[in-house]
């Protein structure tokens, strides 16, 4: 990566670190949370962005599908039925997303913020959330745009953790992730699958652009740059809602 795309970037991101801070050191009455939501297409890399934006906001990255897939290995009733779905390249229904997130959002760790990855897919989801948040705190969007054989591209080569769920990059992928766990192709990763799972995102998942630029809470980012750009350029979003709110 270019040194000085590097530096923006960490500039980028400590910045959001140091307007955290802020926040948290205000009074109570005088704090404001930030809620951030990642939409994009499968494989567009929302899962990595959380990681990041969550552990320089200091809140929890919260991802739908982690929580189907432990749901799935349990062996449930309700994991199978989800594995069902999700092998079908199909979205789980409105009410019983909501439900999961829901609860999710009542734990102590999501009081201050959250970063959401999954969730919402529908702009029925999304009006749930608006509820679920209504006098929380800010919240902001972010739309990673990534072209359809960029996605079939990278899901293609994608290899996940067995035990932890860690994303490989393809590049550097060996048989073990750190935590020891087997590094393998997801039962859905494949093209047939993976293009299905596109043609739902499309109908179902793009009109939240429309329905979160409507509010004014959308902020757009190419997800083929480098993982530090994109996380400079999201940061940056984050940092003028801060700005925003007052610090």
């Amino acid at each position: 990566m270019n040194p000085s795309v590097a530096h923006a970037a960490s500039i980028a991101v400590r910045t959001v670190r140091r307007d955290a801070r802020a926040r948290k050191d205000r009074p109570a009455e005088a704090r404001t949370s930030v809620h951030a939501v990642l939409i994009g297409p499968p494989g567009a890399g929302k899962g990595t962005q959380a990681a990041r934006l969550a552990k320089a906001l200091g809140v929890p990255a919260i991802s739908t599908g982690d929580m189907l897939r432990r749901a799935v290995q349990s062996g449930s009733p309700l994991g199978l039925a989800i594995r069902a779905v999700m092998e079908r390249g199909e979205l789980i229904a409105d009410a019983m997303m909501t439900d999961i997130v829901a609860a999710r959002l009542q734990e102590t760790d999501a009081h201050a913020g959250f970063v959401l990855d999954g969730f919402p897919r529908t702009v029925e989801q999304a009006h749930a959330l608006e509820a679920l948040v209504a006098g929380r705190g800010d919240l902001i969007a972010v739309e990673l745009a990534v072209p359809e054989h960029a996605i079939v591209r990278r899901l293609s080569q994608r290899r996940v953790c067995s035990q932890c769920g860690l994303n490989a990059e393809p590049a550097h992928a060996v048989a073990l992730c750190p935590c020891g766990g087997a590094l393998q192709q997801r039962a859905d990763d494949n093209e047939t699958t993976i293009r299905e799972r596109l043609r739902t995102y499309e109908r179902a998942t793009r009109p939240l652009v429309d329905f979160y630029r409507q509010r004014r809470v959308l902020h757009a980012v190419d997800g083929t740059q480098s993982p530090d750009l994109v996380t400079a350029q999201i940061a940056r979003a984050i940092d003028s809602v801060f700005e925003h709110a007052g610090r």
